[in-house]
């Protein structure tokens, strides 16, 4: 249903004074700043035409109107404005996430931790799903005279690594013989296509090497399993037990919902795009009371993760949402040059 202009400069108005005071807002206050050019009384029957149709809702008698989610739905579908991050925030992202980053894994960590700061929200960042990620590139790094580490590169820039150890020495002239022989197996290959049946025929396509390798072999097939579990980093989780948009039942039940990294990962890596749950829209009951604002970054050119913030519904959309957009693509820059590196 669309709104007429008015109503909606109304509608809008009480948004944002909310988001920003968090106290209801009457006729008054919308007259003195939404510059309406029509009186109080009328300012009135339009808020009462709004809660009638269930856009807002008074608390108490004789208080000013809040925006149910049905307002804020309409809001943020139709009137919220697009903005332009300050350069001191763009350039405080993109530092907190870039610098020091030695590791996917670790953008992703600065990631979640900076959008946590910004926002003073619960932040959540996602590893790629593994159904179409392959093997990159294996490394071998010498740890000891007869112990090594298996690093595993993937296509959407994860590093896992395992260690192995063998009877004989590991000289630098034999792991670079098993780079080369590994690589020539592994590469390219889907991560959910590395199981033991694959080590056997990989095994025996080593020629000469196919007696040293069954350690070897284990490593690498330890750190694939290990790449295809999708891990999820969280930060901010104390945020949400001091927010006074949650009772401490609403902010336990968030906080519950963090701790499953399945339905965490489910719900984030389903959306496409820059996109706003309210409450039962995320499917989650223990969100009911949240706004999920999530973007998704890209690696190769394709889907990889998301960032994410979990916060009450009374938050700055407009300000909040490009925060998490632009988190996203500085994850994307900064983890593709990592993958690239």
């Amino acid at each position: 249903m669309e709104l007429a202009s008015r109503k909606e400069k109304i509608l809008s108005a009480v948004v944002e004074k909310y988001v920003e005071t968090g106290e209801p807002v009457g006729s008054k206050a919308l007259q003195s700043e939404a510059g309406l050019g029509v009186s109080s009384a009328t300012i009135r029957n339009d808020l009462k035409a709004l809660d009638d149709d269930g856009y807002l809702t008074q608390p108490h008698t004789s208080a000013g109107r809040v925006p149910t989610k049905k307002g804020y739905r309409y809001y943020i579908d139709n009137l919220m404005p697009a903005i332009t991050l300050p350069d001191r925030v763009r350039e405080h992202i993109d530092s907190r996430i870039s610098d020091g980053a030695q590791s996917p894994e670790a953008a992703l960590n600065h990631a979640a931790s900076v959008l946590a700061q910004l926002t003073n929200a619960a932040a959540v960042v996602t590893t790629p799903s593994s159904e179409e990620t392959r093997v990159h590139r294996i490394r071998f790094v010498a740890t000891g005279r007869h112990t090594s580490m298996a690093v595993l590169v993937t296509s959407t820039g994860m590093v896992k690594s395992h260690l192995f150890r063998c009877e004989f020495v590991l000289t630098p002239q034999l792991l670079g013989m098993f780079d080369k022989a590994v690589n020539e197996q592994f590469a390219g290959v889907k991560l959910k296509e590395i199981t033991k049946g694959f080590l056997q025929t990989a095994a025996s396509a080593m020629g000469e090497l196919t007696l040293f390798v069954p350690d070897v072999l284990i490593a690498v097939y330890e750190a694939a399993q290990s790449a295809l579990r999708i891990s999820v980093t969280v930060a901010g989780q104390t945020n949400l037990l001091f927010s006074d948009g949650y009772d401490f039942y609403s902010a336990r039940s968030v906080l519950k919902f963090l701790s499953d990294t399945k339905r965490i990962s489910t719900l984030l890596n389903n959306s496409r795009s820059l996109k706003i749950y309210l409450g039962e829209e995320s499917g989650c009951r223990e969100l009911e009371t949240s706004a999920v604002i999530t973007s998704r970054y890209e690696l190769c050119g394709e889907n990889a993760g998301a960032v994410a913030i979990i916060a009450p519904m009374r938050i700055d959309y407009k300000t909040v949402s490009r925060e998490v957009d632009y988190a996203a693509e500085c994850v994307s820059a900064t983890v593709g040059a990592l993958i690239e590196h």
